[in-house]
């Protein structure tokens, strides 16, 4: 498995003997962690002249957190027979540099701002029993998903007693505990009915799901030019250049792994593991192994990116390069007010779990949920802590005063994962865990999200007409649905019939067999030449949408590449040369390749017109009917309609058995005038 891994900037614990100790040698009994206040989370204003500064200083914090559980960890025998070791030895020493941190935090925002106050009372730490869980229901948007959490807690901690030390493959997290069969959790979703000026359509961007490998321990967001600065690995889809030091201008100009190639965003999440003794090329690796994240990195199953609207309110969009997280990475010690963590399975997504993995029946998968915040401020594309720019909408859906609503992020990440055997500790079948702060126990309440916006600028428009409009759209939608192509597909299935529909009342002065033969072509034209639109809008016959969905659902938002796949299907479902053209006409005006076909198409025809009187009538209704789909119905439909007029005459001279039919009473007549006279002179004589 590929992975980005960059040599850390910090020293001193990436020995061998410390991933020794990672891999459980250090395991503690009682399972202790250490407990710091998140000082990133209190700095709410930092002026940008010191914010690389400071960032820089948070993740130093964030360094010696970790430096100071992996010393407990070793210290665990130590710790066992002396109470008053771990305060000694770990605890009191991180005191000392968390508060020399913090003062040269103040220092640097005091030199362009004003010094912040109250810093030195976050330098003390605390030792924390690992399998005590943090405070539920404070400031939680779990709703009635909180109830079944709890409750759960119960019954795994008793499961978890047996385990002993702190349980997975590295000795720090998981236990029995932290699961929870999704059977016994009552259905917890409540999704507020959308009224009045709702926003109800939704857009999908398909990004893959890392099928590439791309990860790293980074986090460009919280810690920009500082490696490892996540202290555990990523999967990333979408744009293909995220790394500590990705600037802006790097992210705009990156490749992306998205089928939109307008779409350079920047999508990742915490890797899942499997606890099954596998060594990935992390393991002795900063932010893998040596930090306790340990284990094989399960690839998704499935990754669905969809960006939704607001229950009373049109979105407006989101500014370029935006930065959102959503979640804790460390809830388990700061509690759960930031939590954002969503745990389900494949056909019991009406229940998540906040802080439990799911045990899921067999047949159904393990889901992960992401919903994002859905309203800024109209002002930052990030802020000091990286939350306060964006919020959450109330129960109601409606922003907070002073914010806007923009197109809310969906992740769902779907994994192919058999429910562990917890009676046995996973040596049946392995536990699974997100990765996460090696303090942190890898505890399913600190999986959490990131995204960065680089969408291009229309197609980010694109996005909120398609959303406000109450559409469906995106590569990733059902049925490949692209906002851009999907209005004029809307109004070309109502051109191409008018041709049609216009040659049979052009016809009638012709015998009456004519008129029958010539709607033969136009009646099932119409029908195909919708074809190609479907991919646009969803619209047309139910039995062709999904397969034009499937083949323009190759790109994303883009037109002539939606459209590619309506052409195929129009090209395979008409032989004749020239019929498959007037449905590839139809396929999208702004489609590059379906507009030359369209060009070709209606010279041809014109041309066709000329040939033999047997196939007269079939082209000049084809040419009619082809060239008003194309969108030029004006210019193009009365060349075609003047031929069309006289055509009845030509066929009536060139029809010898119509001629004769009304020929033979004359003659007939003829013939008896004759006889009489000839009698007539007989008798006279």
């Amino acid at each position: 498995m590929a992975a980005n891994v960059y040599a850390s900037a910090t020293g001193g614990d990436s020995g061998a003997d410390s991933a020794r100790t990672r891999s459980g040698a250090g395991a503690r009994t009682g399972g202790a962690t250490i407990d710091c206040p998140d000082v990133g989370s209190k700095l709410t204003s930092v002026p940008e002249q010191a914010r690389e500064e400071v960032d820089k200083e948070l993740a130093l914090l964030d360094e010696q957190i970790a430096q100071a559980y992996q010393r407990l960890s070793e210290s665990a025998q130590q710790t066992q027979q002396d109470p008053g070791f771990a305060d000694s030895a770990v605890v009191n020493p991180l005191k000392e540099k968390r508060a020399a941190t913090l003062e040269r935090i103040a220092i640097a925002i005091d030199r362009v701002g004003d010094r912040p106050e109250g810093l030195e009372a976050l330098a003390a730490c605390t030792v924390q029993d690992g399998n005590q869980a943090p405070a539920q229901g404070a400031g939680q948007d779990a709703g009635a998903g909180q109830q079944p959490g709890q409750g759960q807690a119960d019954q795994g901690e008793q499961n978890g007693q047996g385990q002993g030390a702190n349980g997975g493959q590295a000795g720090n997290g998981p236990v029995a505990a932290d699961f929870a069969d999704i059977k016994s959790v009552q259905p917890n979703v409540n999704t507020p009915r959308p009224e009045g000026n709702a926003s109800r359509g939704s857009f999908a961007t398909s990004c893959g799901v890392n099928e590439n490998g791309l990860f790293n321990s980074d986090n460009v967001i919280v810690a920009p030019g500082v490696t490892n600065g996540a202290h555990h690995f990523h999967d990333y889809v979408g744009n293909q250049s995220n790394n500590a030091f990705a600037s802006d201008q790097d992210l705009a100009k990156a490749e992306t792994s998205c089928a939109d190639q307008g779409d350079k965003s920047s999508y990742y999440w915490p890797v899942v593991r499997l606890q099954n003794g596998a060594q990935e090329q992390d393991a002795q690796k900063p932010g893998g192994g040596i930090e306790g994240n340990a284990g094989e990195i399960v690839t998704p199953k499935q990754v669905t990116l969809t960006f939704v609207g607001n229950p009373r309110e049109k979105v407006t969009a989101m500014p370029r390069l935006l930065r959102i997280i959503t979640g804790d990475a460390k809830s388990f010690v700061n509690g759960p007010a930031n939590a954002n963590a969503s745990w389900s399975c494949t056909g019991f997504e009406d229940r998540q779990l906040k802080d439990k993995y799911p045990l899921c029946p067999q047949g159904s998968d393990v889901v992960r949920t992401f919903t994002f915040q859905s309203c800024w401020d109209g002002r930052n594309i990030d802020s000091a802590n990286h939350r306060t720019h964006v919020a959450f909408a109330d129960a109601a859906g409606n922003c907070p005063s002073g914010f806007r609503p923009i197109p809310q992020l969906v992740q769902r990440i779907v994994y192919d994962i058999d429910a562990p055997s917890l009676e046995d500790g996973g040596r049946t079948t392995p536990l699974f865990a997100v990765d996460s702060f090696p303090e942190q126990l890898h505890k399913p309440v600190t999986d959490h999200g990131d995204f960065i916006n680089v969408f291009d600028e229309d197609l980010m428009g694109d996005m909120v007409d398609c959303i406000n409009d109450g559409r469906k759209c995106g590569a990733g939608a059902d049925g490949g649905q692209n906002p851009a192509p999907g209005e004029e597909p809307e109004e070309q299935p109502t051109k191409s019939p008018e041709a049609p529909q216009e040659e049979p009342t052009k016809s009638p002065e012709a015998p009456q067999e004519e008129p029958t033969k010539s709607p033969e072509a136009p009646q099932e034209q119409p029908t195909k030449t919708p074809d190609a639109p479907q991919n646009g809008d969803g619209g047309g016959k139910p039995g062709d949408t999904g397969d034009d969905g499937d083949d323009g659902a190759g790109t994303p938002g883009d037109k002539g590449e939606g459209d590619k796949g309506g052409d195929g299907k129009g090209e395979a479902t008409e032989p004749p040369a020239d019929k498959p053209e007037p449905g590839d006409a139809s396929t999208a005006p702004g489609a590059p390749r379906p507009e030359v076909k369209a060009t070709d198409q209606a010279d041809g025809d014109a041309d066709g017109q000329g040939g033999g009187a047997k196939d007269e009538g079939d082209d000049a209704d084809g040419s009619i009917g082809d060239s008003q789909a194309v969108g030029t119905a004006t210019s193009a439909a009365p060349t075609p309609s003047a031929p069309s007029r006289t055509e009845p005459q030509a066929v009536g001279q060139g029809g010898l058995a119509d001629t004769g039919a009304q020929l033979w009473p004359a003659a007939a007549g003829a013939v008896l005038v004759i006889e009489g006279l000839v009698l007539l002179r007989r008798v006279r004589r």
